[in-house]
């Protein structure tokens, strides 16, 4: 029996190992792999592998605190036009020759005030998220217009653009990668792993239980929001580093791409639930479909579809999965019911 037991507990482990979203997105990005290598000679190539990442960067880093945000509960529609204020301001400065040993924490301290702003709205004016950050998408992409106008700047020193589309010396990793790799090594810590990640996931699941239990709801949303507006400004410097040229329109529709990588690697949208390593699985999944589609010429609109259906897929399918197991839960419950308790019910 007790042989028995242990099996069975080391099949349900295999089970609930098999049935992760992790896994499963796990296996897409294989089948993509395959699909990319059979749609295209040069996908498996050293240097396909390299543009393949770097095109998608910016979009990754902001979409790792965004994961915090939307476990939070909460929403922040406003990254992109934080990047683009934060290039718009980058280039401002150097053009006045300001060194960007200055304007750069310039920038990141701006991004942590513009989130300062949303968190402070949302957490202490008790306003919608979603309401706030529609406005502030506006607000930033205006004092980004106001800064540098139309033009763009790009003289920038080539120390400076290496940081953006260079590689780690003798391997074909690009700088921005690493970064990458390097703020979810520490998210993941903070959320999987610490105080701050649990009390995340207690307020995305109910924050009148947290704050009843002694969480100080206010103060961690704003902080998220802080984080999340100094890694939009970190990536608007990454963007302007690897174009090499400061823009106030610099990081346009990267929101929606940003969203989607989050839900699709497994948060709800509604709070509660998702990991930084789902948010790492699904930025690779859409960097390789948008990389194997592009190395087959598929149409730029084409393109839009397909990020739009994995939009609505990573909704729907987790929204079905827990429909389901609550299904599968009520059936089992009922079946461990006494048969004089079921009859009760049904009369």
């Amino acid at each position: 029996m007790t042989t028995t037991a242990k099996s069975g507990t080391g099949l349900g482990r295999w089970t609930r190992a098999l049935a992760r979203w992790e896994t499963l997105l796990l296996v897409a990005l294989l089948g993509l792999i395959v699909m990319g290598n059979a749609l295209s000679p040069f996908f498996l190539s050293a240097d396909n592998f390299s543009n393949l990442v770097a095109a998608l960067m910016e979009v990754a880093i902001m979409a790792l605190p965004l994961t915090l945000i939307i476990i939070l509960g909460e929403i922040d529609l406003s990254v992109e036009s934080m990047a683009g204020l934060a290039s718009a301001a980058l280039g401002f400065m150097w053009a006045a020759n300001v060194p960007l040993e200055i304007a750069i924490p310039i920038v990141l301290v701006m991004g942590a005030a513009g989130g300062l702003l949303n968190g402070t709205l949302v957490a202490r004016g008790g306003l919608p998220s979603l309401v706030v950050t529609l406005g502030t998408l506006a607000l930033f992409r205006g004092l980004a217009l106001i800064i540098l106008g139309p033009q763009g700047i790009s003289n920038f020193p080539p120390a400076f653009t290496e940081l953006g589309f260079g590689d780690v010396p003798g391997t074909v990793i690009p700088w921005p990668f690493v970064i990458f790799l390097g703020l979810a090594l520490v998210l993941g810590i903070v959320l999987h792993r610490t105080w701050i990640g649990r009390q995340t996931y207690a307020i995305g699941r109910n924050a009148g239980t947290a704050r009843f239990s002694g969480v100080r709801v206010a103060r961690l949303r704003i902080s998220l929001f802080v984080l999340s507006g100094t890694i939009a400004a970190l990536a608007g410097v990454i963007l302007t580093s690897r174009l090499s040229s400061a823009r106030a329109d610099a990081g346009t529709g990267m929101t929606l791409t940003a969203v989607t990588v989050v839900l699709l690697g497994g948060a709800n949208i509604f709070g509660g639930s998702g990991t930084i390593p789902g948010t790492v699985l699904a930025v690779l999944t859409v960097a390789v479909m948008q990389n194997a589609l592009r190395l087959a010429n598929v149409s730029v609109e084409v393109q839009s579809i397909a990020l739009g259906s994995l939009l609505i897929l990573s909704v729907l399918i987790p929204t079905f999965a827990r429909l389901a197991r609550k299904a599968v839960d009520r059936v089992r419950g009922r079946r461990h019911q006494p048969a004089d308790a079921i009859a009760g019910e049904q009369a």
